[in-house]
């Protein structure tokens, strides 16, 4: 059993789980930084924890999804295997591919990595403040 301490504790684990499998990617694309025809990916997040965000705090407000109108029985269906609720994931474009067709830049990944690792830090700090606010008041509770 888990014990709901805040609201925003399932937010922070998925954030959390989130951060890691983007450094696994960034990992990944700097292990493959000598792989021709290699494109470095990445992944988006943060519309899914934008999302995740509104839910939690909405208390039940209705999805603000569009249907998609159809006004004859022919016309075909609307795409509806799209899930909002995960990531997504995609190839980084803009970045120049080499002669080779990679096109890991080492000074982008060092970068995006760093930025990860501060962002998953700063999660982990959250979380701990989480459970300790709610351990300091178990242990207020029990001194009554």
């Amino acid at each position: 059993m888990d014990i709901q301490t805040s609201k925003s504790k399932p937010l922070l684990e998925q954030a959390l789980n989130a951060r890691a499998l983007r450094q696994d990617l960034i990992s990944g694309n700097i292990a493959n930084i000598d792989t021709p025809f290699y494109k470095s990916k990445d992944i988006d997040f943060e519309t899914m924890l934008i999302q995740k965000t509104k839910e939690i705090y909405a208390e039940g407000a209705p999805s603000p999804k569009l249907s998609m109108a159809q006004t004859d029985a022919s016309h075909l269906k609307g795409y509806t295997d799209f899930d909002s609720s995960k990531a997504t994931l995609y190839l980084r474009d803009g970045h120049m591919a080499r002669n080779d067709g990679n096109t890991v830049d080492l000074d982008i990944e060092s970068s995006e990595l760093s930025k990860n690792a501060v962002m998953f830090n700063a999660l982990t700090s959250a979380l701990q403040k989480n459970g300790a606010i709610f351990k300091s008041v178990i242990e207020a509770s029990a001194k009554l």
